[in-house]
């Protein structure tokens, strides 16, 4: 498995509107071939960046996701967010998963 975090700091006044946005773009990901999750991660302490968090069979699986015409769309300058929204620029972190423990379910 593969994990890349995007850590994003969003103004306060932008929260919603910046959750709204992902939320709109959030499903070309979805048919994406090795794609696993995604989530988005609201920070408790608007201080703290936001967190997509995306998951993947592989990282040669979500290079093919950046290459695709899905991304650019996804990705687009149009509708994005104004400059001011954001506190700093965002990072992207990559990793690879070494250990997993997850809930069996009911």
């Amino acid at each position: 498995m593969f994990v890349v975090m995007n850590r994003i700091p969003v103004q306060p006044e932008f929260r919603e509107t910046f959750e709204d946005r992902l939320r709109a773009r959030a499903h070309e990901i979805d048919r994406m071939p090795g794609f696993v999750r995604t989530w988005l991660l609201r920070p408790v302490d608007p201080e703290d960046p936001y967190v997509v968090m995306t998951v993947w069979t592989s990282e040669e699986a979500f290079e093919a996701w950046r290459q695709s015409e899905a991304f650019q769309r996804g990705h687009a300058r149009s509708g994005a967010l104004p400059r001011e929204a954001f506190r700093g620029p965002s990072k992207v972190e990559r990793y690879q998963v070494v250990l997993r423990s997850e809930e069996d379910g009911p």
